[in-house]
């Protein structure tokens, strides 16, 4: 059995209305002045929070909010803020995007490196200030992973930071704060959940231990995801939704993703598609390209999503792939690249873009090499 390293937050707290634990918490160690990073459109559900943080004596100062996917020219904007207003604590309160910031800010505000210099893995000096994040989407697990990603508009490709620094110390995952997530965005950030939780299963550096947390991820994502697109109010299907994100988000530290994450990259740094739905669109090719690798474990993913038990290994695995795209479709996810708007002739430097997130590529269960993603955006066109 091959060694493993669990990363995850010192302190977990998950279930209803736990939010504004975070206040206490903060103020026991001793923040007093906490630079908040979040988005306008979660700002409304703050009161209980804020509250919080209130009655604990911790001053709040508000970041530039994060209303898109972070750059890493925002990103230098909200640094320089954090610098200058002398916070001793920060925390991160929204989806992935907001999170990210939030924990890159209290790796740099005290630290002399530079962001170009720390895309990478394990090139983080270190952190000083205390880090607590609350997730609003049930996604992209940033809040207990340590992985930070922004968008080099240069190169037109996101970028990632991945470090033990990133971690947060605490974590409370409210799935009361997902309730007002609308429909479209519930569906993207639920199938990079789900996405996260079968490149997991399905990786290069796969474990027992971390297979549980895929395994069950997909369990839960699969039967309520519909539910709580279509019923945002659905509180089971919220909490289902995510806890099924906090386990995806629990495999990123130990394993990661693989391919299908990063083709989804370029897609994402320069025609601007929503992460989710990159990732929805090219699984089920990603799927394909790797069943010859580990048939037994596409076969499991298929049980897992509630698929019906079949004769065969690859009668199953397919039924998988086909249910995951029925899924998409039923979320209202464009199936092909033209669908997007995505011009053919992009596909030669989509390829090669996705040839550089050698950090994920490197966990695929087959070797893919830049013939291979151009086969596999072809196929998705």
């Amino acid at each position: 059995m091959q060694p493993v390293t669990l990363q995850q937050p010192a302190r977990i707290v998950f279930g209803n209305a736990c939010a504004p634990q975070c206040g206490a918490w903060l103020a026991q160690r001793g923040v007093r002045r906490v630079f908040l990073v979040t988005s306008t459109a979660v700002c409304p559900v703050l009161a209980g929070v804020q509250a919080a943080l209130q009655a604990a004596q911790v001053a709040v100062v508000l970041a530039p909010l994060v209303d898109a996917e972070p750059t890493a020219e925002l990103f230098a904007h909200i640094l320089a803020q954090a610098r200058a207003a002398g916070i001793d604590g920060v925390l991160g309160i929204g989806g992935g995007s907001a999170i990210d910031v939030a924990k890159l800010v209290a790796a740099l505000v005290n630290s002399h490196q530079t962001v170009p210099e720390v895309y990478g893995i394990n090139r983080l000096s270190g952190r000083a200030l205390p880090l607590v994040c609350l997730p609003t989407t049930a996604g992209t697990g940033a809040e207990v992973s340590p992985n930070a990603i922004l968008l080099d508009t240069v190169d037109e490709l996101k970028k990632g930071v991945v470090s033990p620094f990133l971690v947060p110390d605490a974590a409370f995952i409210d799935p009361l704060l997902t309730v007002s997530v609308p429909p479209a965005v519930t569906a993207s950030t639920g199938l990079d959940a789900l996405t996260h939780c079968i490149e997991a299963y399905a990786n290069k550096f796969a474990h027992p231990i971390t297979d549980v947390y895929a395994l069950q991820g997909i369990r839960l994502i699969a039967p309520h995801l519909l539910r709580a697109i279509r019923h945002g109010t659905d509180l089971e299907a919220r909490a289902a939704l995510s806890l099924g994100s906090l386990y995806g988000g629990l495999c990123l530290g130990p394993v990661n993703t693989a391919a299908v994450h990063a083709l989804a990259y370029p897609l994402g740094g320069r025609f601007h598609i929503a992460h989710g739905v990159s990732n929805a669109l090219l699984l089920p090719h990603v799927m394909r390209f790797n069943y010859s690798a580990a048939p037994a474990r596409f076969a499991e993913i298929s049980l897992a999503l509630g698929c019906p038990r079949q004769s065969s290994v690859a009668a199953q695995a397919e039924l998988g792939v086909a249910w995951l795209s029925q899924l998409s479709r039923d979320c209202g996810v464009p199936q092909t690249l033209s669908a997007l708007n995505i011009p053919a002739t992009a596909i030669p430097s989509l390829a090669r873009a996705a040839m550089q997130v050698t950090r994920l590529l490197q966990n695929n269960l087959r070797p893919l090499v830049e013939h291979d993603a151009i086969g596999i955006y072809e196929a998705a066109y």
